[in-house]
């Protein structure tokens, strides 16, 4: 039996996906629960307009978060921090902080869409990744200074 996948199962396939499948396996589990829906020609025509406006907006939304990567990358942002004996910072410098910064200067960025594997703890100018997209990223520096 042919069907078309209304969302992701394990083992076979993802949602938009064409399997085939056994008759018991379709009729009595996948189509009752909505997960499948018979591949008619109609069901197929429908699929493909779905697909290629997925795929138009999509792209759309990939364009615009590059555009705003590019101006992220622009931006450097200062941290301020209280050192004490050999420079040594008191505390961290985190990605909540780095998120604030970006806040300030207009741009607001989830704390979680910055990818900081570890505080920073030491003076000095860094990088830090920021996911805009599940495809795009920008780096944005960050310029951590003593008082």
């Amino acid at each position: 039996m042919k069907l078309i996948l209304t969302e992701s199962i394990d083992r076979l396939g993802e949602a938009g996906e064409v399997v085939n499948v056994a008759d018991g396996y379709g009729r009595n589990y996948l189509l009752p629960l909505r997960k499948a829906i018979p591949a008619t020609g109609g069901n197929l025509r429908m699929l493909e307009r779905r697909l290629s406006h997925r795929e138009a907006r999509d792209a759309r939304t990939q364009h615009q978060a590059e555009n705003f990567a590019r101006k992220l990358e622009e931006i450097s942002c200062t941290a301020v921090v209280q050192v004490g004996e050999e420079d040594r910072m008191f505390g961290s410098v985190t990605a909540q902080n780095i998120s604030e910064m970006l806040k300030e200067k207009g741009y607001e960025i989830d704390r979680r869409k910055i990818l900081l594997d570890e505080p920073i703890k030491a003076l000095g100018i860094y990088t830090v990744p920021v996911q805009v997209h599940p495809k795009v990223r920008a780096g944005v520096k960050v310029w951590v200074v003593k008082e």
